[in-house]
């Protein structure tokens, strides 16, 4: 069942990194991200072809790193079928660590964030040690701790194709001494099953992410006919508690919004969730108006009251520096 992490809530999860300020799922990005005043950096893990995770959005590459460039790997370039949506460019699982370490990261939003394209090819593709080494080293530098917040992705996938995301994650947390309930992290997944397994197998939190539509892929895969819909109901958050500690959840599902972008009225999401006994971590929070709901135009502090005032016990923002502000402010 849930138990009680040990934390000041509401927690600050750099998504990325401070991925508003430099190109995501990069060392630059997360360390930054900690001097901004974040609590947890959040690193997307996906395999390489012998099997070492290493923090990318997605395991298709070509829209933020320089691979396309690279012409020793142009006959790569493929379409595979990953979690029912086709995808053609390079895949990290065709690529060994040590050719991965050749390619370098770019922006993946230059159009909308074109001050970071100044650090395109800049920077290399972390593996998650290295993210851990980083965490370590700057946790110690400042006296205080910061968390990771690994997600897996795509892990039925994964399993698929014979490199299954979760041995070489826990095996690479167990070997750097995180173990136990109030341990400084949060394991995530947008599917179930994993998770269910993970709850057998560990007891570092776990978080089961919570989309406003579709159904985890894991489900499509299974042919269970459920969607996010019926996780988000009180008997769906009851079994989620069951194997996890927390929901990480998209805020349209906490704050809806009409065709205008205007915010309607709270759901009883997070209330409901706490009564589960789960933690609510709500994404993903942006600077940008082309994120924002229309009532928060130019405001995005005032995004972050709102949702803080209905008890979320964290928020994932690209701009880990204005979260911490509004928290100071708000002195929770």
């Amino acid at each position: 069942m849930s138990v009680a992490i040990s934390t000041t809530s509401p927690i600050i999860i750099a998504h990325r990194g401070a991925s508003g300020y430099r190109p995501e799922h990069t060392l630059a990005a997360y360390e930054l991200a900690i001097a901004l005043g974040a609590d947890y950096i959040e690193p997307d893990l996906v395999s390489t072809k012998d099997g070492v995770l290493i923090a990318r959005h997605e395991n298709e590459i070509s829209e933020t790193t320089d691979v396309a460039n690279h012409a020793e790997f142009t006959y790569r370039r493929t379409t595979k079928i990953i979690d029912g949506e086709s995808k053609t460019g390079w895949f990290t699982e065709d690529f060994t660590l040590a050719e991965v370490k050749t390619l370098r990261a770019k922006e993946r939003i230059g159009q909308l964030r074109s001050q970071n394209t100044a650090y395109d090819g800049l920077f290399e593709i972390p593996t998650l040690q290295e993210i851990i080494d980083l965490v370590k080293r700057k946790s110690a530098e400042i006296n205080r701790a910061i968390g990771i917040y690994p997600e897996t992705k795509h892990p039925t996938y994964f399993k698929s194709i014979g490199l299954a995301l979760e041995p070489p994650l826990l095996a690479t947390l167990t070997a750097n001494g995180y173990e136990g309930a109030n341990a400084p992290i949060f394991i995530q997944s947008f599917e179930m099953s994993n998770l269910q397994d993970l709850s057998t197998k560990t007891d570092l939190p776990l978080v089961q992410l919570l989309n406003y539509s579709g159904k985890p892929n894991d489900f499509v895969v299974s042919g269970d006919e459920r969607t996010y819909a019926d996780l988000v109901t009180a008997s769906g958050l009851r079994e989620i508690a069951k194997y996890a500690q927390a929901v990480g959840i998209h805020k349209s599902l906490l704050v809806p919004r009409d065709s205008s972008g205007k915010l309607q009225s709270p759901t009883s999401l997070v209330t409901d969730a706490h009564t589960a006994g789960l933690l609510v971590h709500a994404w993903t929070f942006r600077n940008e108006d082309c994120f924002l709901p229309l009532d928060f135009q130019g405001n995005p502090q005032g995004e972050y009251e709102l949702f803080f005032s209905l008890g979320v016990d964290g928020v994932f923002s690209d701009y880990p520096d204005t979260a911490s502000t509004v928290k100071e402010n708000l002195r929770l």
